[in-house]
């Protein structure tokens, strides 16, 4: 069970880091969202999924 959750994680922050590289904001922007979803995989996505995307 709990691999099938951390696979669900993995796959959210590469999403997340994904749309993030795409994304037209600044370079410096960009790298601190990145930072955040890697250093706190779960609330970073979350935080990126109601803050990030406009």
């Amino acid at each position: 069970m709990e691999f099938i959750l951390g696979l669900i994680v993995l796959i959210a922050d590469i999403y997340a880091i994904a749309k993030v590289i795409n994304s037209g904001v600044p370079t410096l922007n960009k790298l601190l969202w990145i930072l955040l979803i890697l250093v706190l995989p779960v609330l970073g996505f979350i935080i990126w999924y109601f803050a990030g995307p406009k």
